[in-house]
Parts: structure tokens; sequence; C-alpha cells
């Protein structure tokens, strides 16, 4: 039987506290609002996945209001579209951060990367099911 380690608490925030972090209430809101704008300006201007993926995501939003027949095929057909682009987001994210750390080859960088991609391929699939299992019945 393996020894388990005591494990010590996290610190309470007052004990270590974030110098980055010094804003509250409204301001912290505000203030993420600007940094989230920033992140998706950031993925348009780098990353060509995300601008095909938005640009197909402003032609299915529209679509998926008009041929949804119940508010429920609605924000399940909506979901599935803004998943895709939360997952490469996402994926972006993991990119930027093992490029952030090495940009030597390594098999872990490599794994990390591909995981991603693999999550987003997963997402795309399970978009394409939704609509599918949505749209479908109404013609076959």
């Amino acid at each position: 039987m393996a020894q388990q380690r005591e494990r010590s608490p996290l610190p309470k925030p007052e004990a270590a506290p974030n110098p980055y972090k010094t804003r509250t209430g409204l301001s912290r809101v505000y203030h993420a609002g600007i940094n989230s704008m920033s992140g998706l300006r950031a993925a348009w201007q780098t990353e060509s996945a995300f601008r095909q993926e938005l640009t197909l995501a402003l032609i299915m939003l529209p679509l998926a209001l008009w041929l949804g027949r119940t508010w429920t095929e609605r924000a399940v057909l909506v979901g599935s579209v803004l998943l895709v682009l939360i997952v490469e987001l996402l994926n972006t994210a993991i990119e930027y951060t093992v490029d952030r750390v090495s940009l030597e080859q390594h098999d872990l960088s490599k794994t990390a990367k591909d995981l991603g991609s693999a999550a987003v391929l997963l997402t795309l699939l399970l978009c394409v099911l939704i609509w599918a299992a949505v749209l479908l019945p109404r013609w076959v």
C-alpha cells in the first residue's frame, strides 16, 4: 500500500496576495472584458483555423435560429457551434503556452499540441453530429 504524503493546505489569498490582481468589483469585470476582447482579437489575427471557424459560425448561428423548431433545438445548435470556437481558443492557448516554454522540438510539446488538436476535431465532429441529429429527421 502506497504511503500518502501529508498535503499542506493552500495558502489563503490574504496570506499570499497576487500583486497583479488589484482590481475588484465592476473594475475587475470591465478589465476582464477588455482582456477577453484582446484574446479574441489575437486569435483572429494569428489563427487561420479560428478565422475559418468564426466565419462558418457567422453563417451557422442565424441558420440555427431559423432552422430550429423549438428553443431547445435552437439552443443545442447554437451551443454546438459556440463550443467549437471555445475549444479552438483553448487549443490556441495551449499552443502558445507550449511555444512560450520552449520552441525546441520535444515529444511532450508535440503530444500537448496534438491533444489540443484532437479536442478541436472531436468538437467539430460533435457539432456535425448534433446538426445532423436535429435536422436530418425532417427530410429522412
